[in-house]
């Protein structure tokens, strides 16, 4: 049972989601001018879904939510472990944002479900669940819902947080909302921690601790795709070789700055411009002989790529935009533009693939860090920022295995990048693609903690 404290926090949250609804749905209708996605299937946010069929015992509806792009991803080689335990399983996919929802359809196949999650509201959870029936849930990394995890437990279905993290700023936050925050954790069934200190942060936090099992990193298991990798290997093999007056000179290089955030485009363009038009510079301020560095933005929200290109042309530089290049690839006019943008949705493999190095988006501003794993998959090295402490263990062991360099701010990271020797990082390259093969298995653990929970051995708390 619920304490009179917690009881009245429950209630107070759910009279605040109540009223704020009128508020998202608005908020969803201004983010649908940049994705169309946020102005559709409105009634599934409200926990109105059609009934499907219902779902056997040798064909369970396993529920997986997945909020954004990142986590979408993350869950696939989750997904693919599923269907090999149980072949007849009927996927419910539910996403929290449209890159989310698109990045999903990779996932799907025949008669899977798939679409937005319900507002935490008390009504529109139930409803949710009782349309659908799950028969256990899925929930990635930190996607907990008090009214979400409520509804869940008093439909009997099973909640499982995989590839859980909880760092000490979300721990912080949890704590000062205790009495909302510590019954919802209570209601897991089981949680998957990525690492020990997560495991003792969800502990905190209030997940009991026979629930909590250290199990890795689902975003180790994931394989880029070969075809995107290739794709970004034939954009560098078109890199014209610059020429000076004693022949053939440096090669140009090409620096990433991966999933850049909101707030970080002015400071980076500002760090960039002093280091590329330095007169001691080995690139050298004129772009005539091909040598001068290249910058490739890709922003981590595509509602963004208006205002980065603006940004770009606003500062004087020259932009080749990725939607508007052939399907042969960048042309010479393009290689011959100060800046890349990378304005287009699931071709990060191929970014990474081009470039010579990447800046860490998240990471030179108190943001916490983007995941670094697929960077270095796709034998591309890292230079990070000093805030990661939302991938800390995997910063911290990218940076000891050498596949990533930390830099102090945003100047340092630049100079790294256009003045550390190309055979160096080549050498981080393999350290990085290294480092990623060595992380496996945590998909087949976790599957198997998913399948325990639908089993019924699990030992979330009551209320």
């Amino acid at each position: 049972m619920l304490s009179l404290g917690a009881s009245i926090a429950q209630a107070a949250y759910s009279a605040a989601w109540v009223a704020a609804v009128p508020a998202v749905l608005a908020r969803f209708w201004w983010r649908g001018r940049a994705e169309p996605a946020y102005r559709k299937a409105w009634a599934q946010r409200l926990g109105y879904w059609p009934k499907p069929p219902a779902a056997g015992p040798q064909a369970p509806r396993v529920w997986v939510h997945a909020v954004s792009l990142g986590e979408t991803r993350a869950v696939q080689p989750l997904v693919q472990a599923l269907r090999h335990e149980l072949p007849g399983m009927q996927l419910l996919l539910t996403t929290g944002t449209a890159t989310g929802l698109e990045a999903g359809q990779a996932i799907l196949q025949v008669g899977d479900l798939h679409g937005w999650l319900p507002l935490d509201t008390p009504g529109a959870t139930r409803r949710f669940l009782r349309t659908l029936q799950p028969q256990v849930g899925v929930l990635m990394e930190t996607e907990t819902w008090p009214n979400l995890l409520l509804q869940a437990q008093r439909a009997g279905v099973p909640m499982v947080l995989a590839n859980a993290r909880l760092s000490d700023r979300s721990l912080r936050k949890g704590l000062k909302w205790a009495l909302l925050s510590r019954p919802m954790m209570q209601r897991l069934s089981a949680a998957c921690a990525q690492t020990d200190q997560d495991a003792h942060h969800l502990k905190q936090a209030g997940v009991p601790a026979a629930c909590i099992q250290v199990l890795g990193n689902l975003k180790y298991e994931l394989h880029p795709s070969n075809e995107l990798q290739a794709l970004g290997l034939h954009w560098a093999s078109k890199r014209p070789l610059p020429r000076t007056g004693n022949g053939i000179g440096p090669e140009r290089r090409m620096v990433m700055a991966a999933s850049w955030r909101e707030g970080e485009d002015e400071p980076l363009l500002q760090a960039w411009l002093r280091a590329v038009n330095r007169p001691q510079a080995q690139c050298g301020p004129d772009p005539s002989n091909g040598a001068r560095p290249l910058l490739l933005v890709v922003p981590r929200h595509p509602q963004r790529f208006e205002a980065v290109h603006a940004l770009l042309k606003a500062a004087g530089l020259t932009v080749s935009c990725r939607s508007n290049w052939p399907e042969t690839g960048p042309n010479e006019a393009d290689w011959h533009c100060d800046v890349w943008l990378g304005d287009s949705l699931g071709e990060m493999p191929a970014y990474y693939a081009a470039a010579d190095v990447a800046l860490l988006g998240g990471s030179f501003a108190p943001l916490g860090g983007q995941n670094l794993i697929e960077a270095a998959a796709c034998g591309c090295p890292v230079v990070m920022g000093p805030h990661t402490f939302n991938f800390e263990e995997a910063a911290q062991l990218a940076q000891a295995q050498g596949a990533a360099i930390r830099a102090n701010d945003l100047d340092h990271a630049v100079e790294l990048a256009l003045g550390t020797s190309a055979q160096r990082w080549k050498d981080h390259r393999l350290a990085g693609l290294t480092w990623v093969s060595s992380h496996a298995g945590a998909a087949q653990r976790q599957a198997q903690v998913v399948l325990s929970a639908l089993k019924g051995d699990h030992a979330g708390a009551g209320e």
